[in-house]
């Protein structure tokens, strides 16, 4: 696999799975990084292609990523959710809304404890136990910021991360911001918006100078720079192989690395988004098998990913309104911790599907890097 750097020329537009339609109050989310599918496609069409009736050659490509990568060259990858910031009160004793940068220390969550505190609550025995700080803290708790350096997150799976050896600069907001763009159909001959169906808007977003995606491809080298459609709208990407130092090769390296456990791991931190099918027609954040191996599950909102289309019938002259199926994946950051024996299936993705199974497989979807010392 050859590792590219992806550079937007312009705003990026990646519409979210809601069902949309034109019309008064209607308005479009977009979803932020892209999925990988999103991203392969769009390498994918630099590349040379087949005339072989053989479609299997056509699926033996590889793919990894998308990352993001700032314009000192730092690799930034999704926060893990199991982190919480805690923040002193303000001189007065005030509770005032506070940021992320004010934190003084940076605690892990953990499984509930069995005390006296805990004894009296009961939980649904159909689900795990929720994840707690366990520690008493009279000042405000939040969250951290959403990306984390690729080398703190390697000392954070490596157990080299307490609450007290954070740093400030570990962290990133969100290198981007969002740009509302409004569209409008006029009517024939005439200098008046229609009156149905003739307004809507979209958000798309705006990397921050010097950020870029990385995202590695199997295949054939591309060894001069081009330009790709990435997203809706026709909105156009520069693609160029990555320059990359001793240092980012080895965290490139770690990020391709085989998502196994080794002897010692005992929690696994979701790198790319994840298919956890908890029963046949419900999808939830960890698969039923897990359920039993698992101590714990630190996530977030699922990201849902589908759309709608307009099907053909048969005789080609009418057309007929349905929904593509919606999967919920598991959003990246996600952390499983786990009991003294991980579950026989270590790939976040569903045990039995088809040739999409095979797809999500090859691009590697729900890959874990597993960790130590939680």
């Amino acid at each position: 696999m050859h590792w590219y750097k992806i550079t937007p020329l312009d705003l990026l537009l990646f519409r979210d799975c809601k069902p949309f339609s034109p019309g008064e109050g209607s308005w479009a989310k977009g979803l932020f990084p892209p999925m990988p599918i999103t991203v392969f496609q769009a390498l994918r069409s630099l590349l040379t292609q087949t005339t072989t009736k053989d479609e299997r050659t056509q699926r033996h490509l590889s793919f990894l990523g998308p990352f993001l990568l700032d314009h000192n060259h730092t690799l930034w990858l999704p926060t893990p959710k199991d982190l919480v910031c805690l923040s002193p009160l303000d001189p007065l004793g005030q509770d005032r809304k506070t940021t992320t940068d004010n934190w003084s220390e940076i605690q892990f969550l953990q499984s509930i404890p069995q005390d006296d505190v805990w004894k009296h609550l009961a939980f649904d025995e159909q689900q795990i136990a929720p994840l707690v700080l366990n520690k008493k803290w009279d000042g405000n708790i939040s969250a951290p910021k959403p990306w984390i350096k690729a080398e703190a997150l390697f000392d954070y799976l490596k157990g080299q991360k307490n609450s007290s050896n954070w740093e400030k600069k570990d962290f990133y907001h969100n290198p981007w911001k969002t740009q509302v763009l409004p569209h409008i159909q006029m009517q024939p001959d005439k200098r008046q918006v229609k009156d149905a169906d003739g307004y809507f808007t979209e958000v798309a977003v705006r990397l921050e100078d010097g950020w870029c995606f990385v995202a590695a491809l199997s295949g054939d080298t591309l060894a001069n720079e081009s330009i790709v459609r990435l997203g809706g709208e026709g909105h156009r990407a520069l693609v160029s192989p990555l320059e990359a130092d001793d240092r980012l090769k080895g965290q490139l390296d770690c990020l391709m690395k085989s998502d196994r456990p080794s002897a010692g791991s005992n929690f696994a931190y979701l790198l790319t988004p994840g298919l956890a099918l908890f029963a046949e027609t419900r999808y939830s954040s960890y698969p039923q098998a897990w359920k039993e191996h698992l101590k714990g599950c630190a996530t977030d909102k699922a990201l849902l990913w589908g759309g709608v289309s307009t099907m053909r019938k048969d005789n080609k002259t009418k057309e007929e309104f349905a929904l593509l199926p919606q999967r919920a994946f598991v959003p990246p950051g996600t952390v499983y911790l786990f009991n003294n024996e991980v579950a026989t299936n270590q790939q976040l993705l569903p045990e039995q599907g088809g040739r999409w199974l095979e797809t999500f497989k090859q691009l590697n979807y729900g890959k874990l890097l597993w960790g130590q010392g939680i």
